[in-house]
């Protein structure tokens, strides 16, 4: 469904697309190694540069949205990153927003510190070496997934083609030097150039405050940036509530008051599912062993539900919660998700988080506090032996169980970074091992049933 046609909801109902947009972004700062609230601040940034030079509220609603959902392709080429530096990708990747890509001497110094730093020595030397002979054809490749995946997953929301191309250009330059086209002057998409002004504003503002902000855009003015979106910036310097906002722990709320009236949309439930599914998308991209896992999980969590004598509507329901439950995945690196060895305990921590993170993201949305807490549940065990925190069969409701046991079917017979997939029939018989300790029984009968109908076991 379109964006610019949505019905109206029933008033009791009414949820804005700020406040959902707004609340998964923090989802994309995790896959950014970026501090909780970066694409928010960025879009408070951006779109008061926006006004400085005049954008009408329409532009202004494309601009805000581009400004949220800058990153939303950035999970895509995650591994890639991982496996070519060698390294905790959402560290290089928070690291790498520092840098000034046209200085030579930047660059070297960011290859020498972030390049196989835990490995041999000859391996490192080898990654060093492949860097500096590939460097520029593999930096484009990586922003090229990116911008593409980016762009594709806004239009899947219903966005407009401005919005689009503002995520898909986001790291052209002014001077030609950007990627993944090399696009020049005004030939960039405006969008995509307040969204890289804002967004370098706030990474430096976070380091070093309003002044280390301001003179690291003054220093690429004419290079990476649009001068007169740089001077826009500047006439913001002495705007105490503009940059009072950025320290507030509720610039959320701040950035959905400042959304233009004259598109604001409340959200249907078709829209919903639309959001639900592409952030599931986002999620899987992050590593190649995940492909598809959250909308299996769902399928398979709506058909037991089913059978299981769930209404139409709470199936609905629980079905984005099943999308969405793996959403804290996008916090835990790709040096840890894709590795082939044993976890370490420190490795083994950092998993431990990610159900955390669900849970924290999607309680941002307040109708979505139930779903938060059914979703962020699904590593429990009815033995209380289970994380994030040790539930037990009693605190754990049948939608949570539903989720776990959908989930491990699927992470058991899905091929690993360790192991191959493991066959369906073997794997239900150690799932069965974990009844009434791990699974619940009853979903696991259920489940039995449901394999067998969809002729999984053949």
């Amino acid at each position: 469904m379109s964006l610019s046609n949505q019905p109206q909801l029933n008033p009791e109902h009414q949820l804005a697309l700020s406040e959902v947009i707004g609340a998964l972004s923090y989802a994309l700062d995790l896959t950014e190694g970026q501090p909780p609230g970066h694409c928010i601040r960025g879009c408070w940034i951006g779109f008061h540069i926006g006004q400085q030079i005049g954008l009408s509220s329409a532009e202004l609603w494309d601009l805000y949205y581009t400004l949220l959902m800058k990153d939303a392709g950035c999970s895509s080429n995650a591994a890639r990153l991982c496996d070519l530096y060698g390294n905790d990708d959402r560290a290089t990747k928070r690291d790498f927003k520092t840098v000034d890509t046209d200085n030579i001497a930047q660059m070297v110094q960011f290859v020498l510190t972030h390049t196989g730093v835990k490995g041999p020595l000859a391996e490192r030397f080898k990654r060093v070496l492949n860097l500096a002979r590939r460097g520029e054809q593999l930096a484009t490749e990586l922003i090229q997934t990116r911008c593409e995946r980016g762009a594709k997953i806004a239009k899947q929301l219903g966005f407009s083609e401005k919005v689009a191309d503002g995520i898909f250009s986001l790291d052209e330059h002014w001077n030609g030097q950007g990627k993944p086209q090399g696009l020049r002057g005004e030939d960039i998409p405006l969008f995509s150039r307040i969204a890289l002004l804002s967004q370098v504003i706030d990474v430096f503002h976070h380091v070093g405050g309003p002044t280390a902000a301001l003179n690291e855009i003054r220093e690429r003015r004419g290079s990476w940036f649009d001068p007169e979106l740089v001077d826009a910036a500047l006439a913001l310097e002495y705007d105490v509530d503009f940059w009072a906002a950025l320290r507030d722990d509720d610039i959320g709320s701040l950035v959905q008051s400042i959304e233009p009236e004259v598109r604001a949309l409340t959200v249907d439930d078709d829209l919903l599912d639309n959001i639900a599914e592409a952030f599931s998308q986002v999620v899987d991209a992050k590593s190649p062993f995940t492909a598809g896992h959250s909308e299996r999980v769902a399928l398979y969590t709506d058909v037991l539900a089913s059978k299981l004598g769930i209404d139409a509507a709470r199936r609905r329901w629980l079905k984005r919660g099943a999308l969405l439950h793996d959403l804290g995945k996008l916090g835990v690196s790709n040096s840890i998700l894709d590795k082939e060895g044993k976890l370490t305990d420190e490795e083994w921590r950092e998993v431990r988080l990610h159900p955390v993170y669900t849970e924290q993201i999607l309680s941002r949305i307040l109708p979505f506090k139930e779903m938060a807490i059914v979703a962020g549940a699904h590593h429990e065990r009815l033995d209380g032996k289970g994380y994030p925190k040790g539930m037990v069969a009693s605190e754990l409701t049948l939608e949570t169980r539903i989720i776990t046991i959908c989930d491990i079917f699927d992470a058991i017979t899905a091929d690993r970074p360790y192991r191959g997939p493991i066959p369906v029939p073997e794997a239900l018989e150690i799932m069965g091992r974990m009844t009434g300790t791990a699974l619940d029984t009853n979903c696991y009968h259920v489940l039995l049933e449901c394999v067998h109908e969809m002729q999984l076991d053949k």
